[in-house]
């Protein structure tokens, strides 16, 4: 109950700055939202409030040992292809079951099948997580791993722009993004935690990161694929419409349930099929990953809930709103996107494991800061490419450019985290609050034919910029470093013969 409560502290520390925003801009002749939608809106952030700290205790609990033993079980049976062949098939199925995929494949329905995207994307998963397992098994560089296929990556692009279908560029970085989700997410870095520190060696502690970097590469390759031979329309029919009505409520809250259960009972078979096989685990552990199986169910059902009925309508409305005003809908696009990251379940499993693994090195303010100021000019960019309706390409090429390009002079380290932490700032909220904003926006400024090629992309740029501002924060420490190292030097080399005896 302790910790819970602290949990909760968190929680309303991370859902109240968007919150404050939203009311404050109510009051401002820019936004009119009706009572129904402010109370609606904020009921949804009380609920918000409590499935994040719920899902934030079972992370803790569950989801984390959960994923470090069957990693480190997988790795104990010495059989590189067992281990390969049961990480591939819970890529694929973990990411079908994945909530945030689901919502976007439901928001372009119109334009490709649901069912073969997510299938499409679970594929995509499954061969990149087995890669991401390859390189911590024979220890390869993850930065030399990621430029070779992002230069394969654009070279799809090129040859999706050739097939006339240049407008489902965004879908692709956007599916990304939305893979690594709040369940997939905690499951997957403890999985390579475990894996690195039974396979052990002086680069354990970064051969942890990097499975979330590679697991968001593998949807992007295949959408792009998928993409060149779909032949689907441009028109878009936005429908965030907000429902009150407890019918529509309790429906929503049981397919959320559905979706969590099947991807939580998935990760949980697995589980228990090692368990008996070759972990072993005392009752008592048991015990304590089953009650906190519990709290992340009831944390992810809630919170899924909640940003369905409350927060999808606003946002989309909030960009409608604001588009009459271009400038203050940039300014406070980037408002937004600072705060909103700090909302996202996900973020917070991983700044904790960051701080974790490297010792307090890399903090978690550091970590957040760097993360929200990366969101936020992620999302404020995006605003502008809706404005005056350009390529996300002019954003990708240079900004994937420019991290990969970083990831020469930074620790290998600081490059694992910067490019997990792009999966991980694009999480539900950012599918359900930040990309119906984009719509709602583009829909005004541009008309509905822009929105698949203007509105969509914001994910994939929420996913970019982490890379550098966090890369950047790495180059930083090592300047610093270098720095101190020089002047304690200096003072070596002019320091005359008695200083250095009386020294010593």
């Amino acid at each position: 109950m302790k910790t819970l409560l602290k949990k909760l502290g968190e929680s309303i520390l991370s859902v109240f700055p968007i919150v404050a925003i939203v009311l404050i801009l109510n009051l401002t002749p820019f936004v009119d939202f009706s009572f129904t939608e402010i109370a609606a809106f904020t009921a949804s952030a009380v609920f918000l409030i409590i499935g994040i700290a719920l899902f934030n205790l079972g992370a803790d609990l569950a989801m984390t040992p959960m994923g470090e033993h069957i990693g480190s079980g997988l790795t104990k049976l010495k059989s590189v292809l067992l281990l390969l062949a049961v990480c591939f098939g819970m890529g694929i199925l973990i990411t079908v079951a994945e909530p945030d995929l689901s919502v976007l494949a439901d928001q372009v329905a119109g334009i490709m099948d649901g069912t073969t995207l997510i299938v499409t994307v679970g594929i995509g998963v499954g061969l990149f997580l087995v890669l991401a397992i390859l390189k911590i098994v024979f220890r390869k560089p993850l930065s030399s791993m990621l430029i070779y296929f992002y230069m394969i990556l654009f070279a799809l692009t090129a040859l999706l722009i050739s097939s006339g279908n240049e407008h489902l560029i965004p879908l692709a970085f956007d599916s990304g993004g939305v893979t690594t989700g709040p369940i997939t997410v905690p499951f997957i870095m403890a999985l390579g935690v475990g894996i690195a520190a039974t396979i052990g060696g002086k680069d354990a502690g970064e051969n942890s990161f990097g499975l979330i970097a590679m697991c968001s590469v593998g949807p992007m390759l295949a959408v792009l694929l998928l993409g060149i031979s779909v032949t689907g329309g441009l028109d878009f029919d936005p429908s965030y419409g907000l429902h009150t009505d407890i019918s529509y409520i309790i429906s929503t809250f049981l397919q959320t349930a559905y979706d969590v259960i099947l991807a939580l009972g998935l990760i949980v078979i697995f589980f228990l099929i090692l368990q008996i096989v070759c972990l072993k685990l005392p009752t008592k552990k048991l015990v304590r990953i089953a009650v906190g199986l519990i709290y992340t169910f009831f944390g992810l059902v809630i919170f899924l809930t909640a940003v369905h009925i409350g927060f999808m309508p606003l946002g989309y409305k909030l960009g409608t709103e604001l588009a009459g005003n271009p400038a203050v809908l940039m300014i406070v696009s980037f408002i937004i996107g600072m705060v909103v990251v700090l909302a996202e379940p996900a973020v917070h499993v991983l700044n904790r494991q960051v701080e974790d693994i490297t010792d307090g090195t890399v903090s978690k303010r550091s970590m957040l800061i760097a993360l929200s100021i990366g969101v936020g000019i992620s999302i404020g960019l995006s605003v502008i490419r809706i404005i005056f309706d350009f390529s996300i390409l002019y954003y990708l090429i240079p900004g994937y450019a420019i991290s990969l390009g970083l990831s020469f002079f930074v620790p290998k380290m600081y490059t694992a985290i910067a490019f997990d932490s792009g999966g991980v700032a694009s999480g539900p909220l950012t599918s359900t609050f930040i990309l119906p904003f984009a719509v709602g926006a583009c829909f005004v400024l541009q008309g509905d034919a822009k929105i698949m090629s203007d509105a969509f992309g914001i994910v994939a740029m929420v996913a970019m910029t982490p890379l550098i501002t966090i890369q950047a924060l790495g180059f930083r420490s090592v300047m610093s470093r270098r720095l101190k190292e020089n002047i304690a030097m200096k003072r070596i080399l002019n320091a005359d013969d008695e200083q250095i005896i009386e020294f010593m």
